[in-house]
């Protein structure tokens, strides 16, 4: 292939970004040799079909990554989390995971997740300024 083809700048479209994802996924798959990948989500919506909570993420090669999570702020400390929570690790289980991952920043809600049983496993201070990105992770019993 031409080493000079051009370069665009683009706002990726959902589209560019699953197309991107999916070349990604296909070439770890012929590294590692398992293709056992799926995506899942979950969604609570209110009397009117609204979407008030969910979360989105990913099983491959015995682990799990839950890419968002989100709640209503007119629906926090009422279960939710928890429940959404709850659901990815019974998926993960399903999909023979032995364990979790997910990121969140120090003003999101890295203290919800560790009393869940997360643990940090990585931390980068100063971003976005001001405050810290964590990875957190929870190992899966047999």
């Amino acid at each position: 292939m031409n080493a000079n083809l051009p370069l665009t700048r683009i706002s990726p479209t959902s589209t560019e970004v699953d197309f991107l994802e999916d070349r990604l996924y296909e070439h770890n798959c012929q590294a590692t040799g398992k293709e056992d990948g799926q995506l899942f989500g979950f969604l609570v919506r209110d009397e009117q079909g609204a979407i008030v909570a969910g979360l989105s993420g990913w099983t491959w090669a015995g682990a799990c990554e839950i890419r968002t999570l989100w709640v209503d702020a007119a629906c926090r400390g009422q279960g939710y989390g928890r429940r959404l929570i709850a659901a990815a690790e019974d998926e993960a289980r399903a999909h023979a995971c032995r364990i979790v991952l997910l990121t969140t920043y120090s003003f999101q809600a890295p203290e919800f997740y560790r009393k869940l049983g997360y643990e940090t496993a990585g931390r980068v201070d100063g971003f976005p300024p001001g405050h810290q990105h964590h990875i957190l992770l929870k190992r899966l019993e047999e």
